[in-house]
């Protein structure tokens, strides 16, 4: 496994807190792989080859997997703000684990060596980028939360492509109720005009729009739309991993 750039993060007094206190515990209870519990690690590389990837063809604008090349029913028939959406792996097994704890159980040392995995499968698409943006949490969540996990992702990936990186100019202005659960259509209506570009003109640039899941890519579109308000000349996403069959 290639070495990954530390992860900056500006995060709050509790979350540095909790990091401290982390830290402290890990010195008597050493990190177990979050997949197969190995000591020694939070992911080991056992758990990163197991790592399933996404079955082929998929369609060449949403990236679902599809019998045939070319683009599903759901692209012919809906024009996306997206120029194309693709994830590293299926959410299984020690992957699906090792986001889990990233997102819901604080362990934010998680996001260099999911980071990695991202960078790795981003560097063999061959798409042209000049901005790396991640999906937003509402600033009352990731003020609970203590970090963005998206930011983190997008941070280690801007690291390692050495990609400039906007981490604040795409806001979420609704703390949308949690997609879990929810249908195709109602996701997309939860997240309508909950984001706003404040940042410059994105005029004549191509962006990397990073998120951990992407389950329909409702999240995604919508983020997508704004940042083409925003004058962006293509717009990218890229997850860590999706459901072979999203539900909803």
């Amino acid at each position: 496994m290639m070495a990954y750039p530390t992860v900056r993060v500006t995060g709050t007094g509790r979350g540095r807190l909790a990091d401290w206190l982390r830290r402290g515990l890990d010195l008597v209870f050493p990190p177990r792989c979050v997949g197969c519990r190995r000591v020694g690690t939070w992911f080991c590389q056992s758990c990163v080859a197991s790592i399933e990837p996404i079955p082929q063809p998929i369609c060449r604008c949403c990236g679902r997997p599809i019998p045939h090349a070319g683009f599903c029913i759901q692209c012919r028939a809906h024009a996306s703000p997206l120029s194309g959406n693709r994830s590293a792996a299926v959410h299984s097994g020690a992957l699906r684990e090792a986001i889990h704890h990233l997102k819901y159980q604080g362990r934010r040392e998680l996001a260099g060596p999911l980071g990695e995995v991202l960078f790795a499968y981003w560097r063999n698409l061959a798409v042209p980028v000049d901005l790396v943006v991640p999906v937003p949490l509402h600033a009352s969540r990731e003020r609970a939360r203590g970090y963005n996990q998206a930011g983190l992702l997008a941070d280690i990936l801007a690291c390692c492509a050495q990609l400039q990186l906007n981490d604040g100019d795409l806001v979420r202005t609704r703390d949308t109720p949690p997609q879990v659960g929810l249908k195709a259509d109602e996701r997309r209506a939860n997240v309508q005009d909950a984001f706003l570009w404040t940042g410059p003109s994105l005029k004549g640039m191509k962006v990397l729009l990073i998120d951990d899941v992407c389950t329909t890519g409702a999240t995604l579109e919508a983020c997508a739309r704004e940042l083409r308000r925003g004058g962006a000349d293509s717009v990218w996403a890229l997850t860590l991993a999706r459901p072979l069959e999203p539900t909803g």
